[in-house]
């Protein structure tokens, strides 16, 4: 036999063949259940067969770099090791470690698919980023202990009767051996970056079936590279200057906007302190007043029937800090991260910057630690001040868990602090983010008909419940009847759909809340979270120039209404009932949508549309990065 041949047989080349076979039965198997997850209804029979045939691709790929390193290690273990009694065990136990690395990630992907319906990504990234809330949210929401010593023995079996078929053959390697496998160590990592890249997943139009054909550990890799995205350089571009002049005519007549702001839209007077309560994934389709008929949101429904409801209000994005971003800066949402987990983030045009010059008291209230996803920092560098659990009197925390302390916790803390503020005579803005209705979905017992955990369901549930014990408490305030109080979600409960930007899944509620001083009513005008700061400093009587990209919800009238919706990479322009997409590699796609059902038909992008899309995104972004976002460029001009 030559020398070659042998080689190929019995060295640790053909070992690790074997073991990487493994690993694609493996992930295999996992592409099998996730795709049953999904329901096979949702993809075509050459979906999925081509989702699965390019799964076996970035498998592949995948392989070649988690194989180098151990081609290395082979190379350099001396033969009196190999050949042993303890380099069996070592091979054992290399084994048995393996597939339990390759058990873990792939219940990792699982739970992870479950939540998001994707591979892994940019939360991923984030959550590797906050152990400490992950792992306690993790401990909290599955029995990992009993998980753990499942995958072990599972794993022992196997490792025990596979032993003979994977066990490497105990023949010394030459040193030309050793160099071929150091070669081959060096040359697959290179070949799978030359070949193999993330932007292949997108096999096909259903989204579903390109997440399928991906590899997690490929895509955590790649959204660890792609953690920001250069709009200029991956997106389509126009003239700065053709793009300027878009906005501005799309901007409407200043001062036709600044008359009709004296009129104050519903609003019988102007409101002095305002109450922003973001409330943790809240999708449209939970609440009753919505269409809901599970009656989870019994407290909600009084507000928005007592209260002006918005009907057609959209998030701008997937993610807590992309609702905080929009909420708080007005910009559509630039790709690549929120500008909340962005560095120089700091003194930007906010609300909170902004009213702070006029002396309001402005607060960031948040029942979890500030620190997660950047928010202390962000909050506090735009003149928020910012309030968390670690702020709370320790005899006031009833409950908590991996996420923060109950709703009602934050709420009856957010209370003291506006007591102690109008108790100085100073008015206020107050952003209230909760956190309950977030896995590992616990709250206080007693509070609803549904026991603690009770899912996403009841986490809505005891929300409304503590958003409704929150307002009937300031409605005894002295200062209640001067203050508007807006609820509005800060991102769907899921974004998954059978195109890349569904725009169900992005339709969140939001109602105003001031009986002294509103008309109750709908607001049924599109709009998005970027017209919320806007419309409140219009409401307070704050000039406010030009300094957010959203525009006032009730003095814009001449403006055609619009709203923005991204997943980190497409960014979504959606007008007159058509969503026009931007993706990188300056893709552009269009789809026709449903007013009522918000079904997507694709079609071929407008011109129109498609260039005011990219006069958006492309100035938002630079704006960004030029510092024009921030206040000193505008107190300069």
């Amino acid at each position: 036999m030559l020398p070659s041949i042998r080689f190929m047989r019995d060295s640790r080349l053909a070992h690790y063949s074997r073991s990487a076979v493994l690993a694609l039965i493996v992930w295999s198997l996992l592409r099998v259940v996730l795709w049953g997850v999904v329901g096979p209804a949702q993809l075509s029979p050459q979906q999925t067969a081509t989702a699965f045939l390019y799964g076996l691709w970035f498998d592949g790929w995948t392989l070649a770099y988690l194989v180098a390193p151990a081609l290395i290690l082979a190379a350099l273990i001396p033969n009196r090791w190999r050949n042993g009694r303890p380099g069996m065990i070592l091979r054992g136990m290399a084994l048995w470690m393996v597939l339990s690395a390759l058990f873990i990630g792939a219940a990792a992907e699982y739970l992870f698919w479950q939540e998001f319906s994707t591979r892994f990504n940019f939360i991923a990234v984030d959550y590797l980023i906050y152990t400490h809330e992950v792992v306690d949210n993790i401990l909290q929401s599955y029995p990992v202990g009993s998980i753990l010593m499942g995958i072990s023995g599972l794993a022992a079996v196997l490792a025990f009767l596979l032993r003979e078929r994977i066990g490497s053959a105990r023949r010394p390697l030459s040193w030309r051996e050793r160099l071929i496998l150091v070669l081959t160590a060096i040359g697959l990592p290179i070949a799978s970056y030359a070949v193999a890249n993330v932007d292949q997943m997108n096999v096909s139009g259903n989204p579903y079936a390109n997440e399928l054909s991906g590899n997690g550990f490929f895509t955590l890799a790649a959204a660890l590279r792609r953690n920001e995205l250069d709009y200029d350089r991956f997106y389509r571009t126009i003239p700065h200057a053709e793009a300027v002049e878009i906005l501005a005519k799309l901007a409407g007549d200043d001062a036709a906007a600044n008359a009709n702001a004296e009129r104050l839209g519903p609003f019988q007077r102007r409101p002095k302190n305002i109450v922003l309560v973001s409330v943790e994934s809240l999708s449209a389709d939970f609440v009753g007043s919505y269409g809901d008929p599970r009656g989870l949101t019994p407290n909600l429904d009084r507000l928005a029937e007592r209260g002006l409801k918005f009907t057609r209000m959209f998030a701008t994005g997937t993610r807590t800090v992309r609702g905080l971003e929009a909420l708080s800066l007005g910009t559509p949402p630039i790709p690549g991260q929120a500008i909340v987990r962005r560095p120089h983030n700091d003194h930007l045009t906010t609300v909170g910057q902004i009213l702070a010059r006029q002396d309001y008291a402005t607060f960031f209230l948040y029942g979890g630690y500030g620190y997660f996803d950047n928010m202390a920092d962000y909050f506090a560098g735009n003149d928020y001040t910012v309030v968390d659990r670690t702020d709370f009197p320790p005899e006031s925390i009833s409950f908590e868990n991996a996420w923060g302390v109950a709703d009602e916790v934050l709420f009856a803390n957010a209370l003291r602090v506006l007591d102690e503020t109008v108790a100085q005579k100073k008015n206020f803005f107050a952003h209230i983010m909760t956190t309950s209705n977030h896995q590992p979905y616990t709250y206080p017992d007693g509070r609803i008909d549904r026991p603690s955990p009770g899912g996403r369901s009841g986490a809505v549930k005891y929300t409304d419940f503590a958003i409704g014990q929150f307002i009937d408490r300031a409605s005894a305030k002295a200062w209640f009847k001067d203050t508007l109080f807006v609820i509005v979600a800060d991102h769907c409960a899921a974004v998954a759909g059978n195109t890349k930007l569904p725009v169900a899944k992005y339709h969140i509620p939001m109602v105003f809340y001031a009986p002294d001083m509103l008309k109750p009513g709908n607001h049924t005008r599109m709009a998005s979270q970027i017209d919320l700061p806007p419309t409140l400093l219009d409401l307070l009587g704050i000039p406010r120039e030009k300094m957010f990209y959203g525009e006032s919800l009730f003095t814009d009238e001449t403006v055609t209404p619009r709203a923005f919706i991204s997943n980190y990479q497409e960014l979504g322009y959606y007008k007159n009932d058509v969503l026009t997409v931007l993706s990188p590699k300056r893709k552009v796609e269009a789809f026709q949508i449903d007013p009522k059902t918000f079904a997507a038909t694709p079609i071929a992008p407008s011109p129109a549309l498609m260039t005011e899309a990219i006069a958006y995104y492309q100035t938002a972004s630079r704006a960004y990065r030029d510092g024009a976002l921030r206040m000193d460029h505008h107190t300069k001009r």
